[in-house]
């Protein structure tokens, strides 16, 4: 049997998304002749050509010539205008980016090179009065090459929106038609897109497919989706390879299935794939093919979705769970990136954000200290999902060979450690076991911010290669950290992160706001000591995203444990159920009640937060942020000091 296991677009363009790495190596390490292909970085790379600028400017030309719309974007006009610009310039761009040429980084840098589209309007907010180098403030004098590919990051965008206007309006190089699958409670809006006539992103994906099905020559294909801007290309891969090789078995796995399908029925998704599974892939993923080999009934499926004749109609979905251990996370084998072209992923440098840098700026091996989450209690996430709830780490022996035998492969010594949160104790040992082996390499990844980082944890943690840290400190405020259950305090999180600091390790927090009964008093009081932090030299860089309820945490499960109420889920017939994971919900506090427009404080939040991570109004009244009135501050000046002070 022959396995291909695909990444569909879109996903990371930086470094492959690691499902597929760590299913080709469990596979092989159990004797299956398994491999990988990225059709995301594929797609990207041939629209992103001469050969694909040339259709793009063939569909502009078209859209300009109906005289019918004369309201074309901008975005339409420069990219024409600057064609032969674009066309002379495009292999240059992505061989800089992926490493190839670092002396074009100069010519580049210069702003002369490369024709600039809308999207480079952002660099002129940031010039300074006398018209001076608006770029001078992030880059210096000597940072020529993160100058160069921020420009052409830029560049990159502005051909992302020609190709979003003129050929497919869902395009994004990330989310791309995440609307059709975020959350859709029926198939019908992903189904309708699919039975569309394909445009130039189609055929271009088509085309790949059949090319990696040629190469191949798989009897299976296995489509991971991490995210719901993965499921539409997903979906349209799928449907290629039914209707050019319909005896090949199609199964289906990911993040996104693993949140948003669980309650799945409708056969109509059975169209494209013949199965689908939960969870861990490992044990569902050999159940299944014992069952294709022969050895295995239907009946003894573990985690999995499959149609069924009912005897008329389109049959009707079934889901088999055979009661089977999953395997130990020390069993799953080395993932492996063999077959997957590392020399070609493109280093972007997209967002200014010192630790968002780290998703899209060089190629990172991806490895995962511990299966689940050791504290699995936090009310906003998913904790009943295997995911999170089934905790099961890996030895430090382990997770070094590990290490040691992804460097080899790769030749690439920086791994990003993808843990919801991992485990100090395992951090620990890791670091030990690293610094036993003399094994050098870079490594950052997420935690709680909890006591066990000690001073000592962390300058261990520091000698042995870590480079950056990121946690949640959440709404930073005590009252609603008990609320979520998130296990810490600010004054704690306060010295945590000075800790890591002082080790030289850059910190991150995840903030967030509109948590449920989260006033507007809450929000100001979180700004201050945000800012307090920032002044402290705790944290380097942050985020605010607005709380998302889902149905399967703890605020989804009990709403009124926490003020509020759940809007009605869309009424969808039994068997025509697809995605299920965001809820609506109803808050006292909110501004349909006269209270809190948690809109419009999270763009002060964000403006506030990206200003401070440049060093800029940490020394001014948090209220200055704000356009509407807001009470002041009842969070001392010193509180942050203070909790220093007790280190």
């Amino acid at each position: 049997m022959k396995i291909l296991l695909l990444i569909p677009p879109m996903t990371q363009l930086n470094t492959p998304y690691p499902s597929t790495a760590y299913l080709t190596g469990f596979l092989r390490s159990r004797g299956f002749d398994a491999v990988q292909e990225d059709l995301a970085l594929a797609l990207v790379l041939k629209l992103l050509s001469n050969e694909g600028l040339v259709n793009i400017h063939k569909a502009c030309e078209a859209l300009l010539a109906d005289k019918s719309q004369q309201d074309w974007p901008s975005t339409l006009h420069s990219f024409m205008d600057q064609y032969t610009s674009y066309a002379s310039t495009i292999n240059a761009v992505i061989r800089f980016l992926q490493g190839g040429d670092s002396t074009l980084a100069h010519r580049i840098g210069a702003r002369g090179f490369l024709p600039e589209g809308p999207r480079f309007d952002s660099l002129e907010a940031f010039a300074d009065d006398e018209g001076g180098d608006s770029l001078a403030w992030a880059f210096g004098a000597l940072g020529a090459q993160d100058r160069a590919r921020h420009i052409a990051t830029l560049y990159l965008n502005d051909l992302a929106d020609v190709i979003k206007h003129a050929v497919d309006s869902r395009f994004e190089f990330v989310r791309y038609a995440e609307k059709l699958a975020a959350s859709q409670a029926t198939f019908d809006a992903l189904a309708d897109a699919l039975a569309m006539p394909h445009n130039l992103v189609d055929n271009t994906l088509e085309a790949l497919t059949l090319d990696a099905i040629i190469r191949h020559q798989p009897t299976m294909v296995l489509v991971s989706v991490p995210f719901p801007g993965a499921v539409y290309a997903a979906f349209r891969i799928a449907q290629t390879i039914k209707r050019h090789h319909p005896n090949i078995v199609l199964e289906l796995g990911g993040g996104f299935v693993n949140t948003e399908l669980r309650e799945l029925s409708d056969p109509r998704v059975f169209d494209y794939f013949d199965y689908i599974t939960l969870d861990a892939g490992e044990r569902p993923l050999l159940s299944l093919i014992e069952h294709l080999q022969g050895k295995r009934s239907l009946q003894r499926l573990v985690r999995t979705f499959h149609r069924i004749d009912a005897g008329g109609g389109d049959g009707i979905v079934k889901y088999t769970n055979f009661a089977e251990p999953d395997i130990a996370f020390d069993d799953v084998g080395t993932p492996t990136w063999d077959g997957l072209p590392i020399g070609k992923y493109l280093s972007l440098l997209d967002m200014l954000n010192p630790m968002h840098r780290l998703w899209s700026d060089g190629r990172w091996n991806k490895l995962t200290v511990a299966h689940g989450c050791y504290w699995k209690k936090c009310s906003f996430c998913d904790v009943s999902l295997d995911y999170i709830s089934r905790y099961d780490a890996a030895s430090a022996e382990t997770l070094v060979n590990r290490v040691e035998e992804i460097v080899a492969e790769t030749g690439q010594t920086g791994f990003h450690l993808v843990d919801e949160a991992a485990p100090p104790k395992s951090l620990k040992a890791f670091s030990h076991e690293l610094l036993q082996r003399n094994t050098s390499i870079s490594w950052w990844g997420n935690v709680r911010f909890e006591k066990s980082f000690t001073p000592d944890l962390c300058n261990l943690m520091a000698d042995s290669g870590c480079i950056a840290i990121s946690g949640g400190l959440e709404v930073a405020s005590d009252r609603l950290l008990k609320l979520m259950k998130k296990g810490v305090s600010v004054a704690q999180v306060a010295r945590v992160t000075k800790a890591f600091s002082d080790a030289g390790i850059l910190v991150h927090a995840y903030l967030m706001y509109g948590f449920p009964t989260q006033t507007v008093q809450d929000t100001v009081d979180a700004l201050e000591l945000v800012r307090q932090l920032f002044a402290a030299g705790c944290i380097q860089s942050g985020y605010f995203h607005r709380f998302t309820c889902t149905v399967h945490s703890p605020v989804g499960v009990n709403p009124a444990d926490y003020g509020i109420t759940l809007q009605p889920l869309p009424v969808v017939a039994s068997n025509r159920v697809f995605a299920k994971n965001d809820v609506q919900f109803d808050d006292p506090t909110d501004s349909g009640k006269g209270g809190v427009d948690h809109d419009a404080l999270g763009v002060a939040l964000n403006k506030a937060l990206y200003n401070y991570m440049h060093g800029i109004g940490l020394e001014t009244n948090v209220r200055q942020w704000f356009e509407q009135r807001v009470p002041k501050t009842t969070v001392a000046k010193d509180f942050i000091g203070q909790a220093l002070a007790q280190i």
